[in-house]
């Protein structure tokens, strides 16, 4: 992932369940610091965070633990984790090309026997579709080679439509977002706080394609507790579910400025389906729009026009890694998950400048519930 180029992992946020997220003192990190995770060094090229832990995997196929969770295990590909167990992804038993989902109680340490365990065989190369022959490849949740994924929830193994080509599939709290192999988001799942874009509050058994992207191929999605976000091919961000803390970067109540003398209040739709809540200022009697819930995708401009081209939720913020290798945040910030030295909350896109002040170009994000690690690289030198 470094190249050429010197590279580190960095965290910031919730570690009150001793999480590595940088010196780690107390139960928050305010502003990014350098990772120091158990015994993984600089080879992390995984994270994955639950709400009381992290797992850490190395490209030597290393699986390390830290927070309310410890322990390491070898010869992994993958790992995934959550608050009910703990997805790992190894070689199969044999010389064939299969492998073994094994899932374990976080608190096992990864020692004994797994909670349960499958093989997962590649599916016969297609000639047909997207790139011929082309296997299906993606980290967990998302099973490689196979048209199926992962759930924290009974039945644990799901099988995908056989029309569903998946590159990418996030988990939100409630929700889930695919991404297939021509660039086209699917969403089902819970949709009472929007977050599934499809104009409507309710729930989809089923994956259904977000139509109002159609046309748009996108190559990055991310679900968060109960929003969602997606990348253009040309950079643009779309975004949409519930903003009760800004994670959507919309003006929101929870947010406004406190001494604000409220005379009224209504509810009502945008014509985009955005829900709103107009209260009159005292000052001039002005309706100030609120919103909600966004539950079709909404454009999302960064500051000074730049692109992204990565991007992650955590439960209620948002993070996005720009073309030019900067981290922009928003959302909920109690915890220091946004990385701006303070526990603010914030309904637009603010940079991170601990990477610009240290001459680091973010490369990836990827958030935790309440926190956020971040890999970068030095700026090449001019």
């Amino acid at each position: 992932m470094a190249g050429e180029r010197t590279g580190a992992w960095f965290g910031f946020g919730f570690c009150g369940f001793g999480q590595a997220l940088g010196s780690g003192r107390g139960h928050q990190v305010l502003s990014p610091e350098p990772l120091r995770a158990p015994g993984a060094g600089l080879d992390i090229c995984r994270v994955s965070a639950s709400w009381s832990y992290t797992a850490f995997v190395t490209g030597g196929g290393q699986v390390e633990l830290s927070g309310s969770a410890r322990g390491a295990a070898g010869g992994c590909k993958d790992a995934w984790a959550s608050e009910a167990f703990l997805v790992v992804l190894r070689p199969g038993p044999g010389s064939g090309p299969g492998a073994e989902l094994q899932a374990w109680a976080p608190g096992s340490a990864l020692r004994g026997e797994p909670l349960w365990a499958q093989t997962v065989v590649p599916e016969a190369e297609r000639k047909d579709g997207p790139g011929g022959g082309e296997t299906q490849a993606g980290p967990l949740p998302l099973l490689p080679c196979v048209r199926a994924y992962v759930s924290p929830r009974p039945p644990f193994y799901r099988p995908l439509a056989p029309t569903l080509r998946a590159r990418r599939l996030e988990l939100g709290a409630e929700h889930a977002l695919l991404l297939d192999a021509a660039g086209q988001v699917f969403s089902w799942g819970g949709g009472r706080h929007g977050q599934l874009g499809h104009g409507t509050l309710e729930a989809e058994p089923e994956p259904r394609l977000l139509e109002a992207l159609q046309g748009l191929p996108m190559t990055e999605v991310a679900a968060g507790g109960w929003h969602s976000v997606c990348v253009s091919e040309t950079g643009d961000i779309y975004i949409w579910g519930w903003n009760e803390s800004g994670q959507l970067a919309l003006p929101t109540r929870s947010l406004a400025e406190d001494g604000e003398t409220v005379t009224g209040e209504a509810t009502g739709l945008n014509e985009d389906g955005s829900e709103v809540k107009r209260v009159a200022r005292g000052e001039n009697g002005a309706p100030a729009p609120f919103i909600a819930v966004q539950p079709f995708p909404a454009l999302l401009d960064l500051p000074m026009g730049l692109d992204a081209i990565k991007a992650s939720c955590g439960s209620r913020h948002t993070a996005v890694v720009t073309r030019t290798g900067e981290l922009y945040t928003w959302g909920w910030g109690k915890y220091g998950q946004l990385g701006h030295k303070d526990t603010t909350s914030l309904d637009r896109p603010c940079r991170v400048d601990y990477f610009v002040d240290k001459q680091l170009q973010v490369r990836t994000v990827s958030c935790g519930p309440w926190n956020t690690y971040v890999y970068a690289v030095e700026k090449e030198k001019s």
